[in-house]
């Protein structure tokens, strides 16, 4: 009975978000596993970010977190990607989001309901522009990072492709629209069959990758 009480406590715990740089920062992360990945190293994308623009970003990134989730408590915790989000001076919010809705949710597979919830077609409605807005209304720039592509050689969201393309297509409608929302695509980023940029599982950033994302990022940053 213990065991099975102390399991969720565990999976909870690895689950919430890594503690504020002890400096004050005007970079906030928020997002799933492709900012969070190789944070535990200290090679996530908000800490390549950190290091590009030397400077302290805070990360409140979590593996497996979504746009759409129900529950109170590990959403609380981060796995909610809006409810990551915290008060503070920011200037930049780094933010993506979606990947694991569909490919959770539904398995990328007669997902236009799902596609729908998440911002409409017209890129006006949905969870994700409203959370956006939210983010907006703070007075912050806001970055939405798209996802890695496939390096071409076999991957287990190979299917999802359309889904993700379709997604992106209407965040990028959204962000046409407010000039303080940018929309960062990686949909060129990876060359056919170079599997450098993917983690061993094909899905998950490298360290090369989380490398040039922050770099990119750190580019809208100065340019703005």
């Amino acid at each position: 009975m213990l065991r099975a009480l102390l399991i969720p406590l565990i999976l909870l715990a690895a689950c919430a978000p890594r503690p504020n740089d002890a400096q004050a920062s005007r970079i906030l992360v928020m997002g799933d596993s492709l900012l969070a990945w190789h944070s535990l190293s200290g090679n996530s994308v908000a800490d390549a970010l950190a290091r590009e623009l030397q400077e302290p970003v805070t990360d409140r990134s979590v593996s497996g977190a979504r746009v759409l989730y129900a529950l109170p408590v590990s959403g609380a915790a981060g796995l909610n990607i809006g409810k990551q989000y915290q008060p503070g001076d920011w200037e930049w919010v780094i933010v993506n989001g979606g990947g694991n809705d569909l490919w959770l949710g539904c398995g990328c597979m007669i997902c236009n309901r799902k596609l729908d919830r998440l911002v409409s077609a017209d890129g006006r409605q949905g969870a994700i522009p409203d959370m956006l807005a939210r983010l907006r209304k703070t007075g912050a720039q806001v970055v939405y990072v798209g996802y890695l592509r496939s390096p071409g050689t076999g991957s287990l969201i190979e299917h999802c492709r359309d889904e993700g393309k379709t997604l992106e297509d209407r965040i990028q409608q959204t962000a046409a629209r407010d000039e303080g929302l940018h929309f960062l695509s990686l949909r060129t980023m990876v060359p056919h069959g170079d599997r450098s940029f993917h983690a061993a599982d094909r899905i998950h950033p490298s360290i090369k990758a989380s490398r040039e994302i922050a770099r990119r990022i750190a580019d809208i940053i100065r340019d703005t």
